[in-house]
């Protein structure tokens, strides 16, 4: 329970943030993608600055997971074929939709009639995916979280 409470409450400020910066209004989108505006890619720049901050700091202090207590640690990986092709479907929706899947939700709950349709796509797009049979999509390199690395 204590997970689903804290998803949802990150869920919920995720929203929040999406909706008050404006990154789910398809005009900022568009602007940005027709780039007539920097704001988007300039919100775009402070996150990656922050995230790597936060990772190098999460890797240097060896910190463990917050709900699972598991030890937080990765490995980087090459790009591959699979990596350039999602990118390519993932701007070509975006430029179609003014939306990437994180705000469809948040427009759906601002009446943004079109996010319904967009929604619709990503729910096909899943359902279709599934369908494939396809082995496990992650990458193959990391290993396995066991409950015997994971302190009790």
């Amino acid at each position: 329970m204590t997970a689903r409470l804290a998803g949802l409450t990150v869920g919920l400020v995720f929203g929040v943030v999406l909706a008050w910066s404006g990154l789910s209004s398809p005009d900022v989108i568009r602007e940005a993608l027709l780039f007539e505006s920097a704001y988007l890619y300039l919100l775009f720049a402070s996150a990656v600055l922050v995230a790597a901050a936060g990772l190098a700091l999460l890797r240097r202090r060896e910190t463990r997971a917050l709900l699972t207590r598991a030890p937080i640690d990765w490995t980087p990986e090459r790009p591959a074929r699979r990596h350039i092709a999602g990118a390519a479907i993932f701007g070509l929706g975006w430029g179609i939709a003014d939306a990437c899947p994180g705000p469809i939700a948040n427009q759906v709950g601002q009446g943004i009639a079109w996010g319904l349709f967009t929604f619709a796509g990503v729910v096909i797009g899943v359902y279709l995916f599934l369908r494939q049979d396809q082995p496990e999509t992650e990458p193959a390199t990391d290993a396995p979280v066991s409950a015997a690395r994971a302190p009790a």
